[in-house]
């Protein structure tokens, strides 16, 4: 009788300490704001597993302090306590129940990973490059922007490269998270479905200015999309048209910007990972890494330095610190170089 009355109280302990551990974990607000249909599942998987913790946890610190209080040394008794041999049926009981846990946990586990990359047919495709340390994304009207505009409530198909080295492309709102491998073309399928602002960040380390490798993400009605990408297609085409006739500095100024540059060469003359750009065209006589001498920095020599920027390293800067750009138009190229020449 006096056995049960420990295993009913034992019991009645664990379950309103795992009551208070739960609602206290889950009060914490350990999760970001849920703004993808990707995340429900997720965040339900999550919650499940903050249950069985707080289960485990109170289980073993309950049987603990319960033990060491009712079971603790009397005064005055001086012998042994209850010598135990073992009991079988208890170690089969606590051998089978993880069992069946874990592997219900992986059938559960399965199950959600293949709602979080449900295809929808017509989803909406989005290139995406990272690089050493920016974001660009590129869409099927042939523009692209460094912010990521989604429309809320349809199945966007994020297709990811990395000309340089791994970077992990996550927006802690939708919960999912996607590496970008040189040399690959990696997937990810997200459906927004709250409108609102948000940011990507890298989740790899990638360098020096890895923290500062972010891009605004903003999630907007199909309406407000649709007006967004008419807007753009304009401007892109304004571009084209334009890009036909001379270089332009302020297109250059804005490349700048846009493709991180920024994050590697400053334009007021302090060296950073890269060199400034701040008096560098015409520049004579310029070290590089191997001994040799650029006689004069021109054009031709920023185009090589801009599509294969490893094969002329300057003197004291690191090789292979600077990716190649060798994918933008030869138009761009050239605002970029137009731009640096107004650098006196």
């Amino acid at each position: 009788m006096r056995n049960v009355r420990h295993f009913v109280t034992v019991t009645a302990l664990v379950l309103l300490v795992t009551y208070l551990t739960y609602i206290g974990l889950t009060s914490l607000g350990l999760m970001p704001l849920a703004a993808s249909a990707q995340a429900g599942p997720i965040d339900w998987l999550f919650d499940i597993h903050v249950m069985v913790m707080s289960f485990l946890f109170s289980l073993i610190t309950v049987i603990l302090v319960y033990s060491m209080v009712v079971f603790r040394r009397k005064p005055g008794e001086t012998g042994d306590g209850a010598h135990f041999e073992g009991n079988t049926g208890l170690e089969i009981f606590w051998t089978i129940v993880p069992l069946v846990a874990v592997i219900g946990f992986g059938i559960v586990g399965a199950d959600n990973l293949r709602q979080v990359r449900a295809v929808d047919p017509n989803a909406l495709e989005v290139r995406v490059i990272g690089y050493q340390w920016a974001w660009r994304f590129e869409y099927p009207q042939g523009f692209s922007s460094t912010t990521l505009y989604l429309p809320a409530n349809k199945q966007v198909l994020l297709k990811m490269e990395s000309p340089d080295v791994l970077h992990s492309f996550w927006v802690p709102e939708f919960r999912v998270k996607q590496d970008l491998v040189p040399g690959r073309v990696t997937e990810l399928r997200i459906t927004p479905n709250l409108e609102g602002e948000y940011k990507v960040r890298c989740a790899e380390i990638c360098g020096t200015s890895h923290a500062y490798m972010e891009s605004p993400v903003v999630v907007v009605s199909q309406t407000a999309y649709d007006a967004w990408v008419t807007e753009q297609v304009a401007l892109y085409e304004a571009e084209l048209l334009a890009s036909e006739g001379k270089p332009d500095a302020k297109r250059g100024e804005k490349l700048y910007t846009e493709l991180g540059c920024k994050a590697c060469h400053s334009l007021n003359g302090t060296p950073g990972t890269g060199p400034t750009w701040k008096g560098l065209f015409g520049r004579e006589n310029r070290p590089l890494a191997d001994g040799s001498v650029v006689a004069l920095v021109n054009e031709e020599y920023l185009y090589e330095s801009i599509t294969a920027p490893n094969a002329k390293t300057v003197q004291d800067f690191k090789a292979n610190a600077m990716p190649s750009f060798s994918y933008l138009r030869d138009s761009q190229i050239y605002d970029l170089i137009e731009f640096i020449k107004t650098l006196k």
